[in-house]
């Protein structure tokens, strides 16, 4: 094996439940407490392993902190470590396979993933009346990573399409459509698939909600289960009011050797790789595909010599349904094989950017466990925008370590459309889903195709609404009036 060979040889996770938020512990404290575990669960005596960390990344949560990974750094006294930081925006999976680069590149011998939010905290600090309190940093990372476009198309965020969850739902809409289900049978679908998450959750002890739910109460809106956004209950959506941190510790084959870890605990990164190609959702053709899961899932199993049926665990990003369900289409996965090893995002809990180390975390402990030789998480970032996939196994690659940018492929294969800011007359629904703002009454969005351009509508027509609920509109030809509004 080459020396430099990249290894994952710790991992760590942190999560608090406290109702008050004054006695709570702020999100740079669960990223050190994460940091910590990671550490001894690596090696008996962690001083040693944490000073040689050479690079620390951090994906940017809900929080203000401008350099954690200089905090942690020095509270781990690994000064001299190279920081980064992930605005939103930057898929997990780049900062899990920048590591892997830079060891086996031979820009350090070890490094450290890290991240965590205290959703949790926020809210009761909010029901209290407070404010939940962090502390103050002036320094600035060495190095940091932002998208280069942006997520939300003008005409989308006029619609109000703010929150992921309408444009997510619209897109479930367009893909319960080219599958030809009613909207009955998939609702039922998505129920069915999410009370196994939950069944999932249960055994994992690292989930934040480890209580199994049945389909009916996941289907069905109801005073604690309300609709977001048709036809998502919240128990279709990640949970991402929650106190979680996870840490992830990689060294060189050669460093892990020397700390005296033992094979048996290392977990191999044979294959990472991403699509960072960015089109809004309005103005994608095929509304209810993702090609760039497909090509990037397909190039991490290529360079891992795998096929989708040799892989023996699997985790698909989750933040909504549709993420799971176009995922697990395109890379051709049996849709009754379990899809989750964490329970998913709705159940596990879903960090604000950082759910990817909490999958990898549990990915990594199944593989040690003998559960499984082979492992694919994958993550999605914005929209169903970018992709990311990385393949873990307990024995080391064929070929050492894999990383590939599949982004220009992403964008060959992923045909557009413009994106009018209004029209008027005759259009075709592509999406549509029905809002559900706490205060507000519900109301109807839809994309729709106007010739070979698209425009985003609304209604709050009653009659209308019932009908986006009740039958398949995806297809419907409408009239677009004055103010954005369409009527059949």
């Amino acid at each position: 094996m080459d020396p430099r060979t990249p290894v994952l040889v710790g991992i760590g996770v942190a999560s608090q439940r406290v109702d008050d938020a004054a006695q709570a512990s702020e999100p740079l404290d669960l990223m050190l407490a994460a940091v910590r575990r990671a550490a001894s669960d690596a090696v008996p005596e962690p001083a040693r392993l944490l000073a040689g960390i050479g690079r620390v990344a951090v994906p940017r949560g809900r929080w203000r902190y401008r350099n954690p990974g200089g905090a942690v750094a020095r509270a781990i006294g690994a000064e001299r470590a190279v920081t980064l930081l992930a605005s939103v925006g930057v898929l997990q999976q780049t900062l899990i396979g920048d590591a892997c680069r830079a060891i086996a590149e031979g820009e350090t011998d070890t490094a450290l993933v890290v991240g965590g939010d205290a959703g949790y905290r926020l809210l009761r600090a909010g029901i209290a009346g407070g404010v939940a309190s962090e502390q103050q940093q002036d320094d600035a990372p060495d190095v940091l990573l932002a998208p280069r476009d942006e997520l939300l198309h003008p005409a989308e965020a006029r619609a109000g399409l703010k929150m992921p969850v309408g444009l997510y739902a619209i897109i479930e809409s367009a893909w319960r459509a080219a599958n030809g289900w009613s909207v009955e049978e998939h609702r039922d679908r998505l129920a069915r698939l999410y009370a196994r998450f939950s069944a999932i959750a249960a055994d994992n002890p690292f989930a934040w909600n480890r209580e199994q739910v049945a389909a009916n109460q996941i289907r069905n809106a109801s005073e604690r289960n309300p609709m977001q956004a048709f036809p998502y209950t919240r128990l279709h959506c990640s949970t991402w009011n929650v106190d979680q941190a996870a840490a992830l510790i990689f060294c060189s084959a050669r460093r892990a050797d020397k700390l005296g870890i033992a094979v048996s605990r290392r977990v191999y990164p044979v294959a990472s790789t991403e699509s960072n190609h960015m089109t809004p959702v309005s103005a994608r053709a095929r509304l209810g595909a993702c090609p760039g899961a497909g090509i990037a899932g397909r190039a991490a199993l290529d360079a891992a010599g795998l096929a989708p049926s040799e892989v023996d665990l699997v985790e698909l990003y989750s933040c909504f349904p549709v993420a799971v369900e176009t995922c697990c289409e395109e890379l051709k996965l049996p849709p009754a094989r379990d899809l989750t090893v964490t329970g998913s995002m709705a159940f596990a809990g879903g960090p604000f950017n950082n759910y990817v180390l909490q999958a990898t975390c549990r990915m990594a402990q199944l593989l040690r466990e003998g559960r499984g030789r082979h492992g694919l998480v994958s993550s999605v970032s914005g929209l169903l925008t970018k992709q990311g996939f990385g393949i873990w196994s307990s024995r080391p690659g064929r070929d050492g370590f894999a990383l590939r940018d599949v982004s220009g492929e992403v964008a060959r294969a992923l045909d557009t459309r413009p994106v009018l800011e209004s029209a008027e007359g005759s259009a075709r629904i592509a999406g549509c889903t029905v809002l559900y703002e706490r205060g507000k009454p519900p109301r109807g969005v839809a994309v729709v195709d106007v010739g070979e351009a698209r425009a985003v509508v609304e209604t709050g027509d009653a009659a209308l609404l019932d009908r986006m609920e009740s039958s398949e509109l995806c297809g419907t030809q409408v009239h677009l009036g004055p103010g954005h509004s369409f009527t059949l």
